[in-house]
C-alpha cells in the first residue's frame, strides 16, 4: 500500500502512485528575526523543517546525486536565506524559502516550510508558522 503525500491530498489527487518527497527536518539556524527591540540586538535560534514534493519523480537509475535534488543544497540555501538579513516575521522567511524551493528545480511540485522559534514564548516549547505552497499557486 502506497503512502499518500500530504501534497497529493491537498491537490485532491486520488491516484495511488507514491510521491517522492525530499525533506530536511530540525535545521537549526541562529538568525536575526523578530519585531521586538531585543530581537534586533542578537541572533536567536530558529528551527526549520522543509519538505519538497517531487511529484512522480522516478527513482534514480544510476544512483547519482544529479538524478535528484540534493538535500544538502536545500539545507545550505535555507540557511543562506535565513541569514541574508533581519526579517521581522517568520511568515516572511517561510514564504521566501517557499519561493526559492519552487523556483530552484522544476520537479518540485509543492513545498511545506515550518519555522519554529524555541524562545518565542516562555510557556511553550515552540511557536512558529507553516507555509504550504504549490507550483500552481
Amino acid at each position: 500500500m502506497a503512502i499518500k503525500s500530504i501534497f497529493r491530498l491537498l491537490r485532491g489527487s486520488t491516484d495511488t502512485q507514491p510521491a517522492m518527497r525530499i525533506f530536511v527536518r530540525g535545521l537549526k539556524i541562529d538568525a536575526f528575526i523578530g519585531v521586538y527591540p531585543h530581537e534586533y540586538e542578537q541572533r536567536q535560534p530558529i528551527i526549520v523543517d522543509i519538505e519538497l514534493d517531487m511529484g512522480d519523480m522516478p527513482p534514480p537509475k544510476d544512483d547519482r546525486l544529479s538524478e535528484t535534488l540534493d538535500y544538502g543544497l536545500v539545507a545550505q540555501k535555507v540557511a543562506e536565506i535565513a541569514l541574508d538579513s533581519h526579517v521581522q516575521l517568520v511568515e516572511t522567511l517561510a514564504t521566501r524559502i517557499a519561493i526559492w524551493a519552487l523556483s530552484a528545480d522544476d520537479r518540485v511540485q509543492a513545498c511545506a516550510i515550518r519555522i519554529s522559534k524555541p524562545q518565542a514564548l516562555d510557556a511553550a516549547d515552540l511557536a512558529g508558522v507553516e507555509v504550504i505552497r504549490r507550483r500552481d499557486d
